[in-house]
């Protein structure tokens, strides 16, 4: 015989042609945050309630009654900046929530657990602001001779973004007070 080599006389088959392999399966993420922006853009609050936060939902739906409440009933300045700004913290807050559970699902990289969320100060605030709206409907505390002192509030809330900000940067300067945030 020649040099033809018989490989039917062994009984070897020929290899099995490779086929290509699967297409990466990628899993559902749990949250969409294009949606929860959606329904917070239809009405405040409605994106917090599809992220389950339900606490942070009422919240945001009160702080945007009580800032159309107020501009309407106590006085429009300083109360109409509330609106437009309680709104797209509504948005942007629905989004990024949204986007750090799915994070969080995914095992990606760490989030930072938003511990306040649910917390009682969620409530606490809304108990305050529900006391205040009904001494003003009573009379006892005329919202409106308190206009002045609105700018009080800035002064308020931006030291104590100050004081927030040095504070981390103390600890993040010195690497053995870190644990102690």
């Amino acid at each position: 015989m020649s040099d033809e080599v018989d490989t039917g006389a062994r009984g070897a088959s020929p290899a099995p042609p490779q086929l290509p392999p699967p297409p990466p399966v990628y899993p559902r993420q749990p949250k969409s945050p294009g949606l929860a922006a959606l329904l917070s853009l239809l009405f405040p609050g409605v994106g917090q309630i599809y992220n389950g936060q339900l606490a942070k939902a009422i919240v945001v739906f009160m702080l945007f009654v009580s800032a159309v409440y107020a501009t309407a009933m106590v006085d429009p300045m300083p109360f109409a900046f509330l609106i437009p700004f309680t709104f797209l913290f509504n948005l942007v807050d629905a989004y990024r929530s949204a986007d750090a559970i799915n994070l969080r699902h995914a095992g990606g990289e760490p989030v930072e657990e938003d511990t306040g969320v649910e917390s009682p100060a969620w409530g606490g605030g809304l108990v305050l602001l529900g006391v205040v709206l009904l001494m003003h409907n009573f009379g006892w505390l005329p919202l409106q001779s308190l206009r002045r002192l609105w700018p009080v509030a800035l002064i308020v809330a931006g030291g104590v973004l100050l004081w927030g900000s040095f504070r981390k940067a103390s600890v993040g300067d010195d690497p053995d007070r870190a644990g102690e945030a």
